[in-house]
């Protein structure tokens, strides 16, 4: 049987660990497998139980970062440390099934795909206005990306050795793991499921955070937004030298005098906030091109327990 690791990015889940520890095992007991608990700088008791999971479980292995450096670092940490033919990824709050990893694990064994990833087929329990932008945001990034990003896929998925090299030899600062996945190809079977609640706890995901993870994903794989800043200069430059021949034709033929100080002022701020705009999109890629330029490590691992 193929050795299988499961990563387990956490931040501030003490609550839930236990309960997820004991449902994992449940479908794992006759699996060869490593569980690879990654403590994304949690500010709770989250590595005390981790460390009680050691104790009780030897096939668990411990990273600890020395601060919060985000669950795509988490993520790409307990790739780094992976050993098992297949590796597959999941969340500790029980929103990915543990009972799916027997049909994944049939399903690579097969050797038809490279990878099983998961999507919700609803967001039920889900914020209405999170799911109305998380909905806007895959139609936005799938409308200008070079690689698709299925509606409602999550981190969720398992895959062979192969597939992990290879997003492993992508070594940027600013990851968007739901692109990288799909940029580096192979094939992928999707499993769809309803979608499931936390077991216990809070979700540590704010709306701002979500937010500014989605810009990361779009600045990651699209250059659009730059594309689309100048088109609106130059529709605005257009539009702005008709209004000026407007204003000569009606001021020297028609002999109707120049007014309006408020629809000046308009057209002012209009125009300031579409270059204000325009100088955001390129300072987002360009702050991004600063960072990858200063080659910093992704994370610091201050305790490993294997």
């Amino acid at each position: 049987m193929k050795k299988l690791s499961v990563i387990v990015p956490c931040y501030n889940e003490q609550e839930v660990l236990e309960i997820f520890h004991n449902e994992l095992v449940k479908h794992v007991k006759d699996v060869d497998c490593e569980i690879i608990f990654v403590n994304d700088g949690s500010k709770d008791k989250t590595f005390d139980v981790m460390k009680k999971l050691k104790a009780i479980d030897d096939r668990v292995v411990l990273l600890s970062f020395s601060r919060n450096f985000g669950k795509e670092s988490a993520m790409h940490a307990g790739l780094q440390e992976s050993t098992g033919k297949y590796v597959v990824i999941m969340d500790s709050d029980l929103q990915d099934p543990p009972h799916l990893l027997q049909e994944m694990l049939q399903i690579l064994d097969a050797g038809e795909y490279d990878s099983v990833a998961t999507r919700r087929v609803s967001r039920k329990g889900e914020p209405p206005i999170r799911s109305l932008f998380a909905r806007g945001f895959y139609k936005l990034i799938n409308k200008f990306s070079e690689v698709e990003i299925v509606d409602g896929a999550r981190d969720y998925r398992m895959m062979t050795r192969q597939m992990v090299d290879s997003i492993l030899e992508m070594d940027e600062y600013h990851r968007f793991s739901k692109g990288i996945f799909s940029w580096v190809g192979y094939d992928t079977h999707y499993m769809e499921f309803e979608n499931v609640e936390r077991a216990a706890g809070e979700t540590s995901w704010s709306f701002w955070g979500l937010f500014k993870y989605a810009i990361e994903g779009i600045v990651a794989f699209t250059v659009a937004p730059l594309k689309l800043s100048t088109y609106i200069g130059a529709v605005t430059s257009i539009v702005a030298l008709g209004f000026m021949l407007f204003i000569i034709i009606k001021k020297f033929i028609v002999g109707d005098p120049a007014e309006g100080y408020p629809s000046l002022i308009t057209v002012i701020s209009l125009l300031g906030g579409i270059q204000l705009l325009s100088l955001g999109i390129i300072g987002e890629y360009l702050g991004k091109a600063y960072m990858e330029t200063k080659r910093r490590p992704k994370y610091f691992i201050k305790t490993k327990i294997k």
